[in-house]
């Protein structure tokens, strides 16, 4: 058989079918994740097999696959808030992707330590990994435009862009730990100071060079003409050398793109103004106008960012599509270790009792309504980031306690899958029904 013409064969009837079907399936209770999982563990070696990836031996392309797709997730929802940095909104998210994660971070640790008789380290390495809410995976809870500001899509939106690079000093904190036992603390003030430095620098770059980005381009289109077309190369170059220079800072990359988002759409609004979102700005601009309207001062930013949000949602559709199709061929090849009742409980825990109460605890006297509240304890959806913490620990954790957490942490991705899944649009529904003139 040539395999390689059934690759093509397979990946072309796919993405045929999820353009002709998605209106049919946004009408049921799922999701395109679902059928790209599914698709995964079907060609995987519990399937077809054609494809075996093995988490261990492929390790390290994994961990490159799902560090290079990431970012483009993080800065597509860094796009999508629009809000003045003043504003009450940003207190929403700023709640979740903080106390939040880590109350979430500490039930979860406090679980695997005193339930499943994991050490430290490695209960510390579960709870980080499980903590961060998917980028990639929640776009259905994303706000419908830039400008949106219905604040339960606003609050789960921040919260998914913040907390992947949120979580990463506390995953690399249980990997030293699996590594050194206790001794991994001797130093605790320098290890707060690593994180700390970590965070800061992250927010620091990225701010930098998503305000330098936006106000360089679109000064040379403005006064010079220059710098048009090829939008999708700015958006690519902007992520790829922020993610790049924070890493070289020893930052936190995933946090730094984000954040890259936020201030080249925080440049957009103070040119563009409150008063009327960027898609109404440039709606009346013609294909045969856009070159123009990208020189106009008046346009010329609502232009960029709107170009670069598009571009890096499409790019995202494809990362969605990889990723989830690898996360499947894993599953199909661990699938029998996440039928323990160990990973079920895990499970059920982060989804029933840990989620919900840090989100509650943390939402506490916030603007949020009950309903609002209850909607963004069940709504923590875990997926990428998730697999590339798993794919961390695995090239740099023992391996002994790498496979004990793998059937855990891929039983939680797939039951955030299809739970989740299942479950957002009908509880959407139902939330709007609650709101008149809030739903899309």
């Amino acid at each position: 058989m040539n395999i390689e013409a059934v690759w093509f064969l397979l990946i072309g009837a796919l993405l045929v079918l999820m353009a002709l079907a998605r209106r049919f399936i946004d009408l049921l209770p799922m999701t395109g994740a679902m059928v790209y999982l599914a698709v995964g563990f079907l060609i995987g070696p519990a399937g077809l097999g054609l494809l075996n990836l093995d988490l261990f031996d492929d390790r390290h392309v994994l961990r490159l696959i799902t560090e290079a797709a990431l970012p483009v997730s993080l800065f597509a929802i860094g796009m999508h808030l629009r809000a003045a940095c003043g504003d009450p909104l940003w207190r929403l998210p700023l709640r979740l992707a903080a106390p939040a994660m880590l109350l979430t971070i500490a039930l979860m640790t406090g679980l695997g330590h005193l339930a499943l008789g994991l050490a430290w380290g490695p209960a510390l390495l579960l709870a980080a990994a499980l903590a961060p809410t998917d980028p990639v995976l929640a776009n259905e809870l994303r706000p419908l435009e830039a400008g949106d500001d219905e604040p339960l899509r606003f609050a789960l939106s921040g919260e998914g862009g913040a907390n992947d690079g949120a979580a990463f000093p506390f995953v690399v904190l249980g990997i030293a730990l699996c590594n050194a036992g206790p001794a991994g603390l001797a130093r605790p003030w320098m290890l707060a100071a690593e994180m700390t430095w970590g965070v800061a620098v992250a927010i620091g770059i990225g701010w930098l060079m998503g305000t330098v980005s936006e106000r360089l381009i679109a000064m040379l289109r403005i006064r010079y003409g220059n710098a048009l077309g090829l939008d999708e190369f700015l958006a690519l170059g902007l992520i790829a050398l922020c993610y790049g220079a924070t890493v070289l800072a020893h930052g936190y990359g995933f946090l730094a793109v984000f954040c890259a988002g936020v201030a080249l759409r925080q440049q957009e609004l103070r040119a563009t103004g409150r008063t009327r979102s960027p898609r109404q700005a440039v709606q009346d601009v013609t294909p045969a106008e856009q070159e123009e309207s990208s020189q106009d001062p008046k346009l010329a930013h609502a232009h960029l960012a709107e170009s670069m949000m598009a571009i890096s949602v499409g790019l995202e559709r494809f990362v969605e599509l990889a990723l989830m199709l690898i996360i499947g061929c894993v599953v199909s090849a661990y699938w029998r270790e996440m039928l323990g009742w160990t990973p079920v409980l895990v499970t059920a825990a982060l989804f029933v009792a840990a989620r919900p109460a840090s989100v509650m605890l943390a939402l506490a006297g916030s603007a949020l309504d009950a309903r609002q509240r209850w909607m963004a304890s069940w709504l923590g959806i875990r997926g990428v980031g998730t697999f590339y913490y798993l794919t961390l620990a695995v090239e740099q954790a023992p391996q002994a306690v790498s496979r004990g957490l793998a059937p855990l942490l891929l039983a939680a991705i797939v039951g955030s899958v299809l739970a989740h899944g299942i479950t957002a649009s009908p509880l959407l529904g139902w939330y709007y029904r609650g709101r008149p003139g809030s739903g899309p």
